[in-house]
């Protein structure tokens, strides 16, 4: 198999940048909703603060030209929270401390954050303007409060949302690696059945694909499309070439035969044995060739149909019997009756008259060739009595072309075999090469 150059999982590639999608936005979804959180919370800080203010404010009156409050300490404890957080406060009354912590850093503003006494301390400040009989008086009021229970409160809420960020990471994780497995999954759907085509399947795919995949499938129908073309092209050429060949060959045969049966001079008798038998391994390996590319062809769309091999191999045996008879060679069926296959006839036909044949060939004279039929399970030996196959040559028997170095000098074409196992592949069988333990060579299809 050649090996394919790869740059990578494009399943993890998209995992991963999905997985890194969805960590970028469990952080900022953390960070915003803490943010918000702290902006709320500290918002309901500042409420309570300046109602506080409002209350202390509230008991402000000028008494002969001189600032009274009525100090409402229901204006403080409304500011006691679980942390217990301490609260300050400064009153002035224009510019001048009235009662509180005059050390109390008053901000600009309405509210302000400051370091106060090691704590970080939220100000709320509200002032007001007394009209008296002589003098008007400007009273301004300071709150503040240590920020424990915001800290404490805003810290379970980043726990919580950091829990919830982490599973909504976790959640988004596994939804990508399912979501990349689930897109990635029609990709190897496509090499699912690429790879359970055989060989001579190049029918284009039908099955609907994502649409990001329709160039790559009509690439590859098109692609199938030519190489379809260009086989079927090549088969016609060599039957073509091999009927065109096998005609002029057997006139070709006849003319030299019988010039043969006039000529007296021994080298000549010898030329024309010579030519003779050119002509007889020329004229069958057109013959095969022919066979060859006729099998070729009908492997991809069988014509099946019941076919009983016992007639069928009855009717070769009857077919063979004067070739047989001619090489003194007698040729024996042993069937267990009828046995019916779903399958080819003329494939059928065509890989067992090659077995008969080449048993024939390599059979000595006053020998069997036995032909033995099964049915269960379906199987079918032709063996014959010469010397067998070369053991180490077995395996590559099956290839094109390929021929035993036990052939002497018999006409051949190495293909005989060849037809004989595409035709078993062709119906889901196999074909096994053996010696038989008396001697002779066994071919055995099993379907």
């Amino acid at each position: 198999m050649t090996e394919v150059a790869t740059s990578g999982s494009l399943r993890n590639r998209l995992a991963l940048i999905l997985t890194g999608g969805a960590a970028v936005l469990a952080v900022v979804l953390v960070l915003v909703v803490r943010g918000y959180a702290a902006q709320i919370a500290q918002q309901g800080q500042d409420n309570i603060l300046s109602a506080s203010v409002t209350s202390i404010l509230d008991t402000a009156v000028l008494r002969d030209g001189e600032v009274e409050l009525d100090f409402p300490y229901a204006s403080l404890s409304m500011l006691a929270t679980l942390a217990d957080d301490r609260v300050f406060y400064v009153i002035y009354a224009d510019d001048v401390v009235l009662s509180g912590y005059g050390d109390l850093t008053v901000p600009d503003g309405p509210f302000g954050s400051l370091i106060y006494d090691g704590a970080q301390v939220r100000v709320a400040t509200a002032s007001r303007t007394l009209i008296g009989a002589d003098v008007p008086r400007r009273v301004s009021v300071s709150v503040a409060q240590t920020q424990d229970a915001l800290s404490e409160t805003l810290n379970r809420i980043s726990r919580n949302v950091a829990l919830f960020g982490a599973g909504f990471f976790a959640l988004a994780t596994v939804l990508s690696f399912w979501a990349s497995s689930a897109t990635i999954g029609q990709l190897g759907r496509l090499t699912t059945s690429v790879t359970r085509r055989g060989p001579q399947d190049l029918s284009p795919f039908s099955k609907p694909v994502p649409t990001e995949m329709a160039p790559l499938v009509g690439s590859l129908n098109n692609l199938m499309g030519r190489l379809d073309l260009s086989l079927k092209q090549s088969e016609d050429f060599i039957a073509e070439a091999a009927h065109r060949v096998r005609t002029p060959l057997a006139t070709v045969r006849s003319y030299a035969e019988a010039t043969f049966q006039r000529v007296k001079t021994p080298n000549n008798r010898q030329a024309l044995r010579s030519m003779m038998r050119a002509i007889d391994e020329s004229s069958r390996a057109a013959g095969q060739l022919l066979d060859h590319a006729m099998v070729t062809f009908r492997a991809e769309n069988l014509d099946r149909e019941q076919v009983d091999l016992a007639e069928l191999l009855a009717d070769l045996v009857q077919r063979m019997t004067p070739v047989a008879e001619m090489r003194d060679v007698t040729v024996r069926l042993a069937a267990d009756g009828p046995v019916v296959m779903l399958g080819d006839p003329i494939l059928l036909q065509n890989a067992f008259r090659n077995l008969v044949d080449n048993a024939l060939k390599y059979a000595p004279a006053d020998s069997f060739v036995d032909i033995v039929l099964t049915g269960d399970p379906l199987r079918v030996t032709v063996c014959d009595q010469g010397s067998g196959f070369v053991p180490y040559e077995i395996e590559k028997l099956a290839g094109r072309f390929v021929r035993g170095t036990d052939t002497d000098g018999k006409i051949g074409s190495g293909l005989g075999l060849t037809i004989v196992q595409d035709v078993a592949v062709a119906h889901g069988g196999t074909m096994e090469l053996t010696n038989a333990k008396g001697g002779g060579a066994c071919v055995t299809l099993q379907f």
